[in-house]
């Protein structure tokens, strides 16, 4: 188990929701969860939010931006917004159930 820490207000900023597809599901057997989290959010910092949210143990972190698409509708055109996410990595034996409530 991670080290018992104090939950802030500013854990829950930095992760915004889970990110659920078919892919995370998959990514879940290898104890990977994937969330969608804020733009300016470290690797330290996600690490540290997940580990004060869920007291789980994290090994890994990896983010990665996905780019907003260009988009037309009635004619106009608009951009979706751009998504950080982050697939983090616990530890063996491991596991965030994100479909119950924190």
């Amino acid at each position: 188990m991670a080290k018992k820490q104090e939950i802030d207000a500013r854990h829950y900023d930095v992760i915004l929701a889970p990110h659920i597809t078919e892919k995370s599901t998959m990514a879940s057997e290898h104890n990977a969860v994937v969330f969608k989290v804020a733009g300016d959010a470290t690797k330290p910092q996600i690490k540290e939010a997940v580990e004060a949210i869920y007291d789980k143990k994290v090994v890994g972190v990896n983010t990665i931006v996905v780019k907003g698409k260009t988009k037309r509708w009635k004619g106009k055109p608009y951009k979706r917004t751009d998504v950080k996410k982050a697939i983090v990595t616990l530890a063996e034996g491991e596991m965030i159930d994100i479909t119950s409530g924190i």
